[in-house]
């Protein structure tokens, strides 16, 4: 399979990813202690920020309601209410609870790492409430799997950028981002921490360009 965007090469791909490791440093991602600790980051982050699924976890932890067994012995309510500074907390403890249940199934973290990345891919978005990046941030972060993560950032940076159109389909652009990078799972970690950084602190909805590290590179006039 060839990389049909000509605009993704491996040498502006690194030309970017230096200049964001200069500008920011090693961001040495993705927070969490444990492999169930990232898993369940992964889930509770979807649609919010970072410092709200902190406390979500702060709070499960607290009560001691953070392993497997505990989150499936809860009731959905008591979970529910732990982790509401997370958003849609209702939906997140179901989702909560449907992966544990799955987890369990499978014979917990141990038998998934066995698992080659395409079939535990397939197995993870099998998982109701788990879709390709959520899936994708568990390959990365919790089981270190070369797969290189797509979200708003990711689009919202690389066509400003002039190297995606930023509405290709998820597997699509996943595929393409892959291909010209190869295979690196500590690249592909560090390069999407750089990129969620950025973002944040650039690269926003509104851009705030004076003193960002890619003015030079970026399509978005003055």
């Amino acid at each position: 399979m060839n990389n049909n965007n000509p605009m993704l090469n491996k040498s502006d791909l690194m030309m970017f990813f230096q200049t964001l490791l200069d500008a920011y440093g090693a961001q040495e991602w993705w927070p969490g202690e444990t492999t169930f600790e990232v898993i369940i980051g992964a889930i509770l982050t979807q649609n919010t920020a970072w410092p709200n699924v902190e406390k979500a976890i702060k709070n499960l932890k607290r009560a001691d309601i953070f392993s497997e067994a505990a989150l499936l012995v809860a009731s959905h309510d008591e979970v529910a209410q732990l982790i509401r500074p997370s958003g849609y907390f209702n939906i997140k403890a179901t989702r909560l609870k449907t992966f544990c249940t799955f987890l369990q199934q499978q014979g917990g973290e141990q038998a998934l790492r066995q698992l080659e990345t395409t079939a535990l891919r397939k197995l993870l978005l099998s998982v109701k409430g788990i879709g390709p990046e959520t899936a994708d941030d568990i390959l990365l972060y919790a089981f270190q799997r070369p797969v290189f993560v797509i979200d708003a950032y990711t689009r919202r940076i690389f066509s400003r950028l002039g190297k995606v159109a930023g509405g290709e389909p998820y597997e699509e652009l996943r595929a393409e981002f892959e291909l010209a990078l190869e295979p690196d799972s500590a690249l592909f970690n560090e390069y999407h921490a750089l990129i969620v950084c950025h973002a944040k602190r650039f690269c926003k909805s509104k851009p705030t360009c004076i003193d960002c590290p890619l003015k030079s590179l970026c399509t978005i006039p003055e």
